[in-house]
């Protein structure tokens, strides 16, 4: 199974080149294409970290480890692309394609031994858990609010039925 990855603001044309990544299976090249891309705009996403890992990294711990690797290579993980005056404002020195294999390569050794197929169906919810968006306070607000409504027009629908009033008296 292939999948492309496409960053629909890159306008840079060596970037467009590589944005129509293939997601390989072979996970050190996911992590490799992860380093080179973060450190060619000088941040990352944390969408972008979670699309670029590995299916069977599930662990909380193990993400949170690569992130704090990828943070100590200089790369910024953030938690939505900043725009242009920001980054031209904490732009670093160009770094050469060898410093990104070479942080790369540092990513994958310590990550190396900690992957591996999993079918711990815990571990695997889990990976599907982190990529679902979170309630804000609102959204759990609206529910409750939808929630009471189906209890109260349940109520009405009852209290309508002549026999279930006389079952409860």
């Amino acid at each position: 199974m292939l999948l492309l990855a496409v960053s629909p603001t890159d306008t840079n044309l060596n970037t467009l080149k590589c944005g129509y990544r293939l997601m390989e299976q072979n996970p050190q090249s996911q992590l490799k294409l992860l380093v080179t891309r973060g450190k060619e705009q000088g941040y990352l996403t944390y969408a972008e970290v979670n699309d670029h890992l590995p299916e069977d990294i599930v662990d909380s711990d193990q993400i949170e480890d690569i992130i704090q690797m990828i943070n100590d290579m200089g790369i910024q993980v953030m938690e939505e692309a900043p725009d242009a005056d920001d980054l031209l404002l904490a732009e670093n020195s160009n770094s050469t394609d060898e410093d990104a294999e070479e942080a790369a390569a540092q990513v994958l050794s310590s990550v190396e031994s900690e992957i591996g197929r999993t079918t711990d169906p815990v571990r695997m919810y889990m990976r599907e858990m982190g990529t679902v968006e979170l309630l804000t306070r609102e959204g759990e607000i609206d529910i409750a609010k939808r929630i009471e409504d189906g209890i109260n027009q349940v109520q009405c629908s009852v209290a309508e039925y002549p026999e279930a009033i006389t079952y409860l008296l």
